[in-house]
Parts: C-alpha cells; sequence; structure tokens
C-alpha cells in the first residue's frame, strides 16, 4: 500500500469533494453567505440568519475533518512504512517538510474546529462565546482564529521549499543539499 492506512487517505480524498459542495452550495442558500472570510463576529453572529453561512461554516469543518485525516496518515507512513535502513536524517527535504506540514495541520486546524464550533453554537443554540450582548467577546474568535491562520502560512509553503530544495539538489548533482 502507498500510504498507512489507504482507506483513511481515500476518506480524506472524498471528504474535500464533499465540503466543496457544501461550500459551493452555501452561495446559493440565502443569498450566499455575508461575512468576510474570516467569518468574524459579531456580523456572522448576528448579521445574517440564513443557512448559507451554516453551511460554509460545516463544509470547512468538513474538509478540516479531511486535511487531520490525511495529514496524520503522512505521519504515520513516514513514520513507520520507510524502509529500515534509512533513518529520519536520510529522508528527502520534501519529505520532511511535508511532515512538518502535517504537524503544523494536526496542531492547528483543531484549534479552527473549536473556533467554528462555537460560532455555531452561538448562530444556533444562543450560547455567548462573541456574542457581546450576552458577555461574549469577539476577540477570542480572532485569537482562536490566528492561531490556526499563523501555522497555516507554513502550510501553503512549506512543501514548495521542500520541492524547490530537491530541484537544487537535482539540478546542481551534489550528494548534499546542505553544506
Amino acid at each position: 500500500p502507498e500510504m498507512g492506512f489507504p482507506r483513511v487517505n481515500a476518506l480524506s480524498f472524498w471528504f474535500t469533494f464533499v465540503a466543496l459542495l457544501m461550500v459551493y452550495q452555501s452561495f446559493f442558500v440565502g443569498g450566499g453567505p455575508g461575512s468576510s472570510w474570516t467569518f468574524y463576529p459579531p456580523l456572522s453572529v448576528d448579521g445574517q440568519p440564513e443557512l448559507s453561512l451554516d453551511s460554509m461554516i460545516l463544509g470547512l469543518h468538513t474538509v478540516g475533518i479531511g486535511s487531520l485525516l490525511g495529514a496524520i496518515n503522512f505521519m504515520v507512513t513516514t513514520q513507520n512504512m520507510r524502509s529500515t535502513a534509512v533513518t529520519l536524517d536520510q529522508i528527502s527535504m520534501f519529505v520532511w517538510t511535508s511532515y512538518l506540514t502535517s504537524f503544523l495541520l494536526v496542531l492547528s486546524v483543531p484549534v479552527l474546529a473549536g473556533s467554528l464550533l462555537f460560532l455555531l453554537l452561538d448562530r444556533n443554540f444562543n450560547t455567548s462565546f462573541y456574542d457581546t450582548k450576552k458577555g461574549g467577546n469577539p476577540l477570542l474568535y480572532q485569537h482562536l482564529f490566528w492561531f490556526f491562520g499563523h501555522p497555516e502560512v507554513y502550510v501553503i509553503i512549506l512543501p514548495v521549499f521542500g520541492i524547490i530544495s530537491e530541484c537544487v539538489l537535482f539540478l546542481t548533482d551534489k550528494d548534499r543539499l546542505f553544506g
């Protein structure tokens, strides 16, 4: 098998398409989601009572589950399925950057999921995590969102650094990348 858990790999792949359908559906329900890409309260809590924003948030939950499953699967594969002759310091730079990306996803996606869950609870079940009229604080959402947002920048760029490092290693015909 190509991964540690091939069925989990397939499940994480198909979660992406389910999430895409949920997000795409949100544009046609109730006039579309009326908040920015960050979903900052109070606009996302009080500003739009339709189901479009809820559908968008559930789509983000779904893609987050797929990302977590894929990241855990990649980490398990890197740890357990390499040859016994290959030690961790002999793994290519691309595999290292992908492993670090997976670690950052496992670290940050649950925080985003929790903050979006609080947002759904504020919108639909009358809780007050972010609603200032009931004693909540929108700064909590901002801190939780940026706890996810800052590692996400590295999630996007680290695999590219790994690919470029491997290309430089190949095109310069060197044995080692550093040194």
